[in-house]
């Protein structure tokens, strides 16, 4: 039992730490203050976000509610499962129109979801994304007008550590145009992979839910923060490095994002999300996620706790996926990762 002590007594110092962080994450993102800041500093900024509003608030979630409120209660007062009072007692023997009412509702629904919910699902799924790039555009923009912070040299020299890779060791002419491209190929690759992953959990009995809304959460969060990397040129080995590495705090930024996948169906969380994601784009862009966390770290007086490794499940299936490709492209992809 002595010896366990010191085992128990780190897992205490670990777990205090990562609560620590994943609260900072947490608090992090609901600084939604800074949305109204950078709107009010970018009109295209406000425009985009305004019409992720109409068409995933308005338009999706509007036409949601008018199915459940207005639609469905209708075809069943039209086409009831029970037999009415007034109805014919005669009629209503014949079990069979009740059957074929029951049908003829279903089948009105369904074709209600084929011609209206799912086309205006993969329509607000693909001019959604473009204006999330909008949006994180405008707003890496307007941050950009701001002045510079002043910082204590300590945390100024941890604050640029993601900037150390930006920009830096990446040929120029055709070579750093390959390289580029690689890149993004391969984090393409990586988190549609790692999307699989996060949907495969989904059906792990009892921990999968858990489970799930953990994986959502380093997704989102992970998206959020990669369009200002991307803007800042950050290279995708050191965006990786210090997710895995401060895995606690983004769990935490992108648990507020999420929320909706624990309390509505599928559809309704999806256009919640849709309203939600942008916002924290925003925040994300206007978030010192380095400072902070750094500022955490110098508190503690022993090692933080290591890097875990979130992505190495999708990066395996990532390299058999390029395994099926020609040579060229798996070294240049190889060389970048190892980079």
């Amino acid at each position: 039992m002595e010896a366990a002590k010191p085992l128990i007594n780190a897992f205490k110092t670990k777990s205090k730490q990562a609560t620590l962080l994943w609260l900072e994450g947490f608090r992090e993102a609901c600084c939604l203050h800074r949305v109204f800041i950078l709107c009010h500093r970018s009109r295209k900024l406000l425009i985009r976000t305004g019409q992720c509003f109409l068409l995933n608030g308005f338009i999706f979630l509007g036409s949601i509610i008018i199915l459940n409120s207005v639609i469905v209660p209708a075809l069943h007062w039209i086409l009831p499962d029970r037999c009415p009072e007034f109805c014919s007692q005669e009629l209503c023997s014949f079990g069979g129109i009740l059957k074929f009412y029951s049908f003829l509702r279903l089948g009105l629904i369904q074709l209600f979801y084929v011609t209206w919910f799912y086309p205006l699902y993969v329509f607000s799924i693909i001019l959604s994304n473009i204006w999330y790039n909008d949006i994180a555009k405008y707003g890496f923009a307007a941050m950009g007008r701001s002045g510079p912070t002043t910082l204590d040299p300590v945390r100024q020299n941890e604050a640029l550590a993601l900037q150390i890779g930006a920009g830096t060791e990446r040929p120029t002419g055709l070579g750093g145009v390959m390289i580029g491209i690689g890149e993004q190929v391969y984090s393409l690759l990586l988190l549609s992979c790692f999307f699989l992953e996060v949907y495969v959990t989904g059906f792990i009995p009892y921990a999968g839910k858990a489970l799930n809304f953990l994986l959502l959460s380093w997704m989102y969060a992970y998206y959020c923060f990669e369009y200002k990397w991307n803007f800042s040129e950050v290279r995708l080995d050191k965006r990786l490095d210090f997710f895995e590495s401060n895995w606690a705090f983004f769990a935490g930024f992108g648990s507020p994002c999420v929320l909706p996948v624990l309390f509505f169906s599928p559809l309704v969380s999806y256009g919640f999300m849709a309203i939600l994601f942008p916002l924290f784009v925003l925040t994300a862009t206007g978030s010192e996620a380095e400072q902070v966390i750094s500022s955490q770290r110098t508190k503690w007086e022993v090692a933080g706790f290591g890097r875990l490794p979130i992505f190495n499940a999708a990066d395996t299936l990532s390299m058999r996926v390029l395994s099926l490709f020609p040579q060229e492209s798996q070294e240049l992809l190889q060389k970048k990762k190892d980079s």
